[in-house]
């Protein structure tokens, strides 16, 4: 689970002012943390299927935001995935 602080940082750092909470780069921030924390999670717990689907849900909700994103603006879109290393 992300904290306050944590949420508040990522918004601070990906949203155009501090109570953007709304656009597509801050929610595709706050996915990928959830992501990255669940991903952990599940090296721990491999059997723990219940969250393994809420991990697949939420990368198929990332995977449309970012889609959304790449067709309204497509620099933006490089941007955020080069800032959180999402592509390889």
């Amino acid at each position: 689970m992300i904290t306050k602080e944590q949420k508040a940082e990522i918004i601070a750092k990906f949203g155009k002012n501090p109570e953007d909470t709304g656009s597509p780069e801050v929610q595709v921030a706050l996915l990928t943390e959830r992501i990255n924390q669940l991903t952990e999670h599940l090296k721990a717990n491999p059997k723990d299927n219940h969250s393994r689907r809420g991990l697949f849900m939420m990368v198929g909700q990332r995977r449309g935001m970012l889609d959304y994103l790449k067709s309204k603006d497509i620099e933006a879109y490089r941007e955020l995935i080069a800032k959180l290393g999402i592509r390889k």
